[in-house]
């Protein structure tokens, strides 16, 4: 029909003949996923649109040589509070196939591994760590763990600045550490994306990097960023001035959210401009990018709290939290994580007003998740004597907390807080085979990781030279210098 030929037609009429051609013309119309047309569904150029490419670094992880295994005879923390003495542990094609006492039976074709007189844990997870990012030797050219160049820096990433050659990587595993969570430092309020890794020797942060674990998001209150910032004169400078800069750095992810969700929605007009920056932003607020907000004072996690609220995200968790204490049961009703230390406290005023006992006094909440973390090189090695000790500090005040519950400070707690509980954690059926075999009580100065095992492979054995790592930084000290040549390459 010809434009002249409609002349006089009413806005009625055109409307029906509109509707008709809807009606008629199949190629107009709208597509079962609410694109308007069939140009809006046609996929940007690479790069362009976060929804092609989610995970542009994506894993290459592998795991170690594995075999099943029995695991028998020892004392089990399964780290979701149980104990089983005399118990027994089946690793079965890199998984844990059951754990029990010494009426789990032993499948035929399994490695017997006498852990009589020993301990046997799920794997230590290290939800704090700049492992890598600072490594060690700690020289300049290294340092590449705080990008302090501006307040808001969401759009980097510490897996960007991972090298995997540190040697604290070795030194954690030979502790029992299984994975751990890198995160950029704490000068920024937003200080940019974590990566969660397994703690395995390799060449890249890829074949570190956990598959299907999510991102999580450093923020930081408190002291740092105000200092940093305010020692060059601008804003943060005070802690109204970081409240200040998390509202609006929000409320501009909202809007560049809402500018993709309709945009995705009806597919009119061009596509938003991509935003690194807001890009994580807008991860934490459809829950995709988990929140692991540094804060040391109880009054600041309060305010976080109420800032998750105004702009509708959710906190995971606190870290370093030397005052979770005196918050422990808003923590618990909102479902937040207080990754703590014990011993480190009052090297800055926010690290003043802290208690020993502080994670067990956030565990005696109901639907509590406490953790130990390490933020050092040097404590990731020993966070099991670190739990030991909040434990006892626990107990000195009266609190009766059994060792199998204290085991979850540096196990299951810490996968919550990361958010692969479902995977690893605990000793329970299913899960990734992430084991660790103690000379003693793991609670015990005395301790030592006997064996070490990542998704059913030996990543560690304290009685064998192959499965102990070396790296040049550490050649020549006491008890190291064994040449790389003679540790075998599915070893190094």
């Amino acid at each position: 029909m010809r434009l002249s030929r409609l002349r006089g037609v009413s806005l009625a009429a055109l409307a029906v003949l509109a509707l008709g051609a809807c009606a008629t013309t199949g190629s107009e119309t709208p597509a079962a996923d609410g694109s308007s047309s069939a140009e809006a569904r046609k996929p940007l150029a690479p790069g362009l649109d976060f929804a092609n490419n989610p995970d542009p670094f994506p894993s290459t992880y592998r795991g170690l040589p594995r075999q099943n295994l029995a695991i028998v005879g020892g004392t089990v923390f399964d780290g979701a509070g149980r104990k089983f003495e005399n118990g027994v542990v089946i690793v079965t094609d890199g998984r844990v196939a059951a754990v029990g006492d010494a009426s789990t039976a032993v499948p035929s074709g399994h490695q017997v591994v006498d852990a009589r007189g020993r301990f046997v844990t799920p794997g230590i997870i290290d939800v704090h760590s700049h492992l890598g990012v600072y490594p060690s030797p700690g020289v300049q050219g290294m340092s590449d763990g705080n990008e302090a160049t501006s307040p808001n820096t969401a759009q980097v990433w510490a897996e960007h600045s991972l090298w995997p050659q540190d040697p604290g990587f070795n030194t954690a595993r030979a502790g029992g550490v299984t994975t751990l969570q890198i995160l950029p430092g704490s000068a920024n309020l937003f200080g940019g994306r974590g990566v969660t890794v397994r703690n395995v020797p390799s060449v890249t942060m890829q074949g570190m990097k956990m598959p299907g674990a999510p991102y999580g998001l450093k923020m930081a209150c408190g002291e740092n960023p105000s200092r940093v910032y305010g020692g060059r004169n601008q804003s943060p400078a005070t802690g109204m001035g970081n409240m200040a800069g998390y509202r609006a750095a929000f409320i501009a992810a909202r809007e560049y959210k809402a500018k993709w969700d309709k945009w995705r929605e009806d597919g009119e007009g061009s596509p938003p401009t991509r935003n690194l920056q807001l890009e994580t932003l807008a991860g934490v607020l459809d829950g995709t990018v988990l929140i692991q907000n540094h804060c040391y004072r109880a009054d600041e996690m309060a305010m976080m709290i109420d800032l998750s609220k105004e702009f509708g995200y959710k906190i995971t968790a606190f870290h370093h939290a030397i005052e979770a204490y005196k918050l422990a049961p808003q923590l618990a009703r909102e479902g937040i994580c207080a990754d703590m230390w014990t011993g480190w406290w009052g090297f800055k005023m926010e690290a003043l007003d802290a208690v020993e006992a502080n994670a067990a006094l956030v565990d005696a909440q109901p639907n509590s998740c406490a953790v130990i973390h390490s933020d050092d090189a040097e404590l990731t090695q020993r966070l099991n004597q670190e739990a030991a000790a909040g434990l006892a500090a626990g107990r000195r005040i009266g609190m009766n907390i059994p060792e199998e519950r204290a085991m979850s400070w540096i196990t299951l707690n810490p996968a919550r807080s990361l958010g692969i509980a479902d995977q690893t954690g605990s000793l329970e059926a299913g899960k990734r085979a992430d084991v660790v075999i103690w000379s003693a009580n793991p609670f015990s100065v005395y301790a030592r990781a006997d064996q070490v095992f990542i998704d059913g492979g030996l990543a560690f054995d304290r009685m064998n030279p192959a499965y102990q790592p070396v790296s040049d930084f550490e050649l020549g000290q006491p008890g190291f210098g064994l040449s790389a040549a003679t540790v075998p390459q599915g070893a190094r």
